[in-house]
């Protein structure tokens, strides 16, 4: 029996090996970078300023509420957010970059199921 000599090495299987790879990891990279979300939400790019009087809430990092720079609790708040007009009055919500979300969310949720449309986040800049 002759021993074949090997003097090639087929680079075919390897080349395909690699365009497998190399499409894992492309589309693995792109659910990485789509799926990175800023936490320092506060900070915006643009800043327009409010063209009418709008009622002001603002959330601080220990989840005090105020309304119009007074202290309220959520149920005080629920009462006086009750006895706007949601066609006519303008919310804007200034929540500390610290605080919990779910204060941020509960006061959203109060505003939408009060029927109020325009509502404004502050950011800084």
């Amino acid at each position: 029996m002759k021993v074949k000599k090997f003097d090639q090495i087929n680079v075919l299987p390897f080349i395909d090996i690699m365009l497998v790879l190399l499409v894992v990891v492309l589309t693995t990279a792109s659910f990485v970078a789509k799926g990175t979300i800023p936490v320092d939400l506060p900070e915006a790019s643009s800043k327009k300023a409010p063209v009418e009087k709008m009622k002001t809430i603002v959330i601080r990092r220990d989840g005090t509420l105020f309304f119009e720079e007074k202290r309220v609790g959520f149920e005080e708040l629920k009462r006086i957010v009750g006895s706007l007009d949601p066609k006519r009055d303008a919310i804007l919500i200034k929540s500390d970059a610290k605080s919990r979300f779910q204060n941020f969310v509960k006061v959203i949720d109060l505003l939408k199921s009060s029927g109020f449309k325009k509502i404004s986040i502050e950011t800084k800049r």
